[in-house]
């Protein structure tokens, strides 16, 4: 640990910085931070070592006031510059985990329920890499201050159509100077709809990544002049934004869902780690697509992601597997959306397929059908369900799902229930336009 302190104290010395952020995350995701100044580079050793106290009660799933005080402490191997502050009294930062003042993990702590969820396969041996791909709207508003997509452009278009060249352009370079490996970037199918993706790594350090994209391209288009939102469906007939998973397990260096002699070229471990995924998905949908907005994408019908098989190479079954083979061999789950908290996620997603592991859960045989062409009749004829169609069917497929609650811990659990609980009658007693138009006459 030393070693590493004093290696950063050097790159603070090499980059002239001024303040350190301290980041972490709340319930939702959201980022946090508070700044420190730093008179010379040395100061930081302290943090370093010991953490920062902090009010934790004034942050959303964490503790009451009588309990509020909690320790931040950065992790060293998260240090980075930030590349949309003004170089000159230039900011870094660091993302943190959270304490309690005796030392002990605050189990409240999004990025530690990923980490002891990554500690039990890891005492096993496996290695859980992830890659997400997180689709994002750049908007603009009307001359009504009506919000619109910042362009017309579809999939794969190019310019004039595509105005979000450039930015894209900008969004890349950024990431890269924050040593994002970024694979490909593109319009999207919707108006204004935009996706970059970055390689795969294990799940801590694309937890990370994913908090620090979501920051990085807000920053940088608010630089530019738009505004960017991740909200899984902010336009009516449009297609929404998801963030599809992919997952794969690692054991010695070796990919453990790829076996050439297996049926499809999937070892064992992968299909029941699918197995794990399909049966504990209606309970997973309230982590992974944790919004009143998320279930406006998650539609049949709409070519959404939500009917509960797996396919190879089937878009419209809610697990795919893409046709890489070898190290790339991936388990690929369709209905998260950029709006949950990725560190809650990749943890539930991790504990339902290990424990369809360890159940022995085989999907049976693959969907090959297009699922989005079946009505009501041809879904239960092939025995397929769908997910939770609301919110509300979601959080209470989570409360009678012992596996995925306890991925999140005693202490999350209830703060996340209670949240989507107010959530959800927050918005079932509001009255929408929709509605007005629809019924004032009756």
């Amino acid at each position: 640990m030393q070693d590493k302190i004093g290696k950063v104290i050097q790159d603070i010395e090499r980059c002239g910085t001024k303040f350190v952020r301290l980041q972490f995350v709340d319930i939702h995701g959201t980022p946090k931070n508070m700044a420190v100044p730093l008179a010379k580079p040395g100061d930081i050793e302290d943090i370093l070592k010991d953490g920062l106290l902090f009010d934790g009660s004034s942050i959303e799933g964490f503790v009451d006031i009588n309990s509020s005080d909690l320790i931040i402490k950065p992790d060293p191997d998260t240090f980075s510059t930030l590349p949309w502050r003004p170089e000159e009294k230039g900011v870094c930062r660091f993302i943190c985990d959270i304490y309690w003042p005796d030392g002990t993990p605050f189990e409240g702590d999004p990025r530690n329920v990923l980490k002891k969820a990554l500690a039990k396969v890891e005492s096993k041996g496996y290695e859980y890499n992830v890659g997400p791909e997180p689709e994002f709207f750049i908007i603009g508003e009307d001359e009504d201050g009506n919000i619109i997509p910042h362009d017309d452009g579809v999939y794969f278009d190019v310019e004039p159509v595509d105005q979000g060249t450039d930015v894209r352009r900008e969004l890349v370079l950024g990431l890269e100077s924050l040593h994002f490996d970024v694979e490909v970037s593109h319009h999207e199918v919707g108006p204004g709809q935009h996706e970059i993706d970055f390689k795969f790594d294990d799940a801590m350090k694309t937890a990370d990544a994913v908090i620090t994209f979501k920051q990085a391209i807000k920053a940088i288009v608010d630089n530019l002049g738009y505004m960017v939102t991740f909200m899984p469906k902010p336009f009516f007939g449009v297609n929404g934004s998801g963030m599809h998973v992919h997952q794969s397990l690692f054991k010695n260096g070796k990919n453990i869902f790829y076996d050439p002699d297996g049926q499809d070229e999937l070892s064992q471990e992968a299909r029941y780690f699918i197995g794990g995924l399909l049966n504990h998905s209606k309970a997973l949908s309230a982590i992974v697509a944790p919004t009143v907005n998320s279930y406006k994408r998650l539609v049949p019908g709409y070519e959404a992601p939500c009917y509960i098989a797996y396919g190879l190479k089937n878009r419209s079954t809610l697990v795919r597997i893409p046709a890489s083979r070898g190290n790339g061999t991936r388990v690929e789950f369709r209905c998260p959306d950029p709006s949950c908290n990725p560190y809650l996620a990749f943890a539930a997603m991790l504990e339902a397929g290990m424990d369809g592991i360890n159940n022995k859960m085989d999907p049976g045989a693959a969907t090959e059908i297009d699922v989005f062409k079946l009505d009501a009749a041809g879904l239960e004829s092939n025995g397929i369900e769908t997910l939770p169609s609301s919110l509300w069917e979601a959080y209470h497929a989570l409360e009678n799902d012992d596996v995925v609650k306890s991925s999140l811990g005693d202490h999350v659990y209830n703060q996340f229930m209670d949240i989507k609980r107010k959530e959800w009658d927050d918005y079932r007693i509001q009255v929408f336009p929709y509605e007005l138009n629809r019924y004032l006459m009756i």
